[in-house]
Order: C-alpha cells, then sequence, then structure tokens
C-alpha cells in the first residue's frame, strides 16, 4: 500500500514543478510599464525605465537581468536588455 501515497507524491511534484518557458519576458506582467504604448515598440526614456525597474520585486529584476545575459533571450529584447544591463541589474 506504500505505492499509492508515492505515486500521489510524484504526481504532484511534477504537476508542480513547470518547465521554464521558452520566453522568460512573457510571464511578466510588468513588461508593459517599461514602454510608452501598448505594442510595446517604444521604450520609455531611461528615467521612466528606471522608476518602472525600482517597482519591480527583486525576483523579477534577477530573472530579467539572467535573461539579458542570455544572448538567446536578449536578441528579440535587445534595446529592453541594453537598458536594463545599463543599470547593471541594479537591485
Amino acid at each position: 500500500m506504500r505505492a499509492k501515497p508515492t505515486c500521489m507524491a510524484v504526481l504532484a511534484i511534477s504537476l508542480g514543478a513547470n518547465p521554464a518557458s521558452a520566453d522568460p519576458f512573457s510571464d511578466l506582467a510588468a513588461l508593459p510599464t517599461f514602454y510608452t504604448d501598448a505594442a510595446m515598440k517604444t521604450m520609455k526614456p531611461m528615467a521612466g525605465f528606471k522608476k518602472a525597474w525600482f517597482a519591480l520585486s527583486k525576483h523579477d529584476q534577477v530573472k530579467m537581468t539572467k535573461a539579458c545575459n542570455d544572448p538567446a533571450m536578449s536578441k528579440p529584447h535587445a534595446q529592453f536588455c541594453a537598458s536594463v544591463l545599463a543599470l547593471g541589474g541594479a537591485n
């Protein structure tokens, strides 16, 4: 009868451990605050970007910084990542 609890535990762990998203930027609801338009095509000036950056949680700042340090992830978000890296991933 120990097999049933073990299987339940494995199932619970596997459902709770979601694989990493292909694009971590898509998971962040705060991303639009860095842009002046709804289509997210025009970045805010650095003063506005910095204000939005410091409004983020430290967890989201770290997540964005790590993604921007990955060349494959930063390429589609080059302008955004340039601003993140210019701030030095400051917390």
